[in-house]
């Protein structure tokens, strides 16, 4: 309600007069800045509490802030409501994440049965559903509420109703309710086009795509966000050329999509481009888009690039103060130091964290986490404990994704004991805190451990993962269990469907090789096809070296060279596994090759 309007209305109804002041109520701005207690107290003691329209304004005032006790004790003062009023208490719960609440009152406007809900109530009531329990079955019963109470259903409902069954992956209903719709507007047709995507359901989706009537931007910002979730970024490039061919605008979602798109594919000419026209467009300021832009420098190995537009960005978040702005400045300094993390630059994450502290930025999960993995990296045990402890403080104590990177820390700094005790005191263990503490033991080279705890982990009805079976085959390896190593791999493929990676290969082709079976090796490679991975035939040559065999060495060498042959790294393995079986000759060979095809080595760097 604009400012004037409101003034206009207390002044009919004789709230005030015309020598009233109205700074007094409203802020010629914007009305969300009245303050609704005082606003309260004037209806209060002018008597006008019974005019319902004011009561429902001074409800939505109470529900523009996250306290809701006030709108609550209001609703409950208020003798006759109507469809606002309930549309109004509902809507506002809903927009704060209250959704079980929101959906009591629904319930309890339809047991009254005085007030029938519309269809902006029910809209609301239907998005609710999918983040509480037995959400499906309250949605369905709303959907044929409406049915058979004959609603007049306009499309913005009908898009309510498709979305709800989405989201519940009811992909027959959609697609039989999308058939039945009479009229459908563009959001109708990319309800179904997200459902096909999370159905996986490729070839359909980009038919149906083709087919669509009009292509909003919202369109190709489904298709391309969907074929990225999907991992296909190939497809996701081809159409994002499409969508400028035919001149469609780009909006504040679709740089973000962009952004991630280049930083997946870690393509910084595609980013540089959007970074332009992310300037052109004027949309430079926008938090969300800022975001992609700062991580897709970090992601393409910029550092230097990217704390530059951080120290843009970080101007403009500090001369605002909104809670969203805050947000966006915590998102911008997390971005920072977890790319800085990424790329084994942990003294300037460390930096950037302490200033983030010393300018008072809420610090996030994220960005401990991060902090937490630059901690494990770099064997800084106190820096972990500190961490661990601000956790504890900020109340992140039994954050999953945290807890897995604190077991982490603490093996990766010689602790296993912490490590061993911080598992046991999570309370929800999931797949992937499991896997670290089986690698942690495997790291230690306690394989029996490690197995013992792998099939606890089974015990506890834990379906086991691709990571999961990396860090059990390491263990194995590294305490020269072959007999369960093969048991392992053999039941992670027949028994789990998982496909081999490239790890998996690599841990088997080391189980082998540290037992000094050479032979066995061969025949795996072979056998599994794998001779065209450089990963394990590094490993086969360093199992060669081990058990001083160089005449085999010798032939896995040259395997190695011609798969790799540009590579200094596979030269210096090689070069170093004949200087320490003292074949000088071949040594220097591998020296000479290397100048020859003008290959040079990464130089080194020592912590100390």
């Amino acid at each position: 309600m604009p400012a004037k309007l409101l003034f206009s209305i207390l002044r009919r109804t004789g709230i005030i007069n015309s020598k009233y002041k109205i700074n007094k109520l409203v802020c010629y701005s914007s009305f969300s800045h009245i303050n609704p207690q005082s606003y309260h107290s004037t209806l209060i003691k002018n008597g006008s509490t019974h005019l319902l329209h004011l009561v429902n304004y001074l409800l939505s005032l109470y529900l523009k802030f996250p306290d809701s006790d006030y709108a609550s004790k209001l609703f409950d003062e208020i003798p006759e409501r109507d469809v606002r009023t309930w549309t109004v208490l509902i809507s506002g719960f809903s927009r704060y994440g209250h959704h079980r609440t929101a959906l009591d009152y629904f319930t309890e406007m339809q047991n009254e049965g005085i007030v029938a809900p519309n269809a902006f109530t029910l809209s609301t009531a239907l998005k609710c559903c999918a983040s509480v329990n037995n959400g499906l079955l309250m949605g369905k019963a709303i959907h044929g509420w409406i049915t058979r109470n004959g609603i007049d259903v306009d499309v913005a409902l009908h898009n309510s109703v498709l979305d709800h069954y989405s989201k519940f992956r009811m992909f027959d209903y959609v697609r039989r309710f999308f058939g039945l719709m009479d009229i459908k507007d563009s959001t109708s047709w990319n309800i179904v086009m997200a459902a096909s995507l999370r159905k996986g359901d490729m070839e359909n989706c980009l038919d149906f795509f083709w087919r669509l009537p009009i292509k909003t931007v919202s369109s190709w910002n489904t298709i391309i966000g969907g074929l990225l979730q999907q991992g296909l970024e190939i497809n996701a490039l081809e159409l994002l050329h499409d969508m400028v061919k035919v001149g469609t605008t780009f909006n504040r979602v679709t740089f973000s999509i962009s952004l991630v798109l280049a930083s997946s594919l870690k393509s910084l000419v595609l980013g540089r481009q959007i970074h332009c026209q992310l300037l052109r467009s004027g949309v430079n300021e926008d938090p969300f888009a800022c975001t992609s832009l700062l991580d897709m420098y970090c992601k393409c190995g910029k550092m230097d690039k990217a704390s530059v537009i951080f120290r843009e960005l970080k101007l403009i978040s500090c001369s605002k103060g909104s809670q969203d702005d805050l947000n966006a400045r915590t998102v911008l300094w997390s971005t920072m130091i977890a790319g800085y993390v990424q790329h084994g630059m942990v003294k300037d994450a460390l930096v950037y964290f302490n200033s983030m502290i010393h300018e008072q930025v809420e610090v996030d999960l994220f960005t401990l986490t991060s902090v937490v993995s630059a901690s494990a990296n770099t064997a800084l045990l106190e820096l972990g404990q500190q961490i661990h402890a601000r956790t504890l403080k900020l109340g992140h104590g039994q954050e999953v994704i945290l807890c897995s990177s604190m077991i982490d820390m603490y093996a990766k700094c010689g602790k296993l004991d912490d490590a061993l005790s911080f598992f046991r005191q999570t309370r929800t263990r999931n797949v992937v805190i499991w896997s670290v503490m089986i690698s942690s033991y495997g790291m230690h080279g306690l394989g029996n451990e490690a197995v013992q705890l792998f099939e606890s982990m089974k015990k506890e009805g834990i379906r086991p993962n691709e990571v999961s079976f990396v860090g059990i085959l390491t263990a194995c390896s590294h305490a020269g269990l072959i007999e369960e190593g093969c048991k392992y791999f053999k039941a992670m493929i027949d028994v789990y469907g998982i496909q081999p990676g490239i790890e998996h290969f690599a841990c088997m082709v080391d189980l082998f090789g540290r037992a000094g079976h050479l032979k066995e090796i061969k025949d795996f490679v072979y056998e599994n096809g794998i001779h065209h991975l450089r990963e394990v035939w590094k490993s086969y040559v360093s199992s060669c070296w081990l058990h001083k065999n160089v005449e085999m060495m010798n032939w896995v060498s040259k395997k190695l060279l011609e798969l790799d042959p540009d590579e200094s790294d596979s030269y210096l393995v090689i070069s170093n596994t004949y200087s320490a079986n003292h074949a000088w000759e071949d040594a220097a060979k591998v020296r000479g090759l290397m100048l020859e095809r003008e290959v040079r080595k990464t130089p080194g760097q020592s912590w100390i």
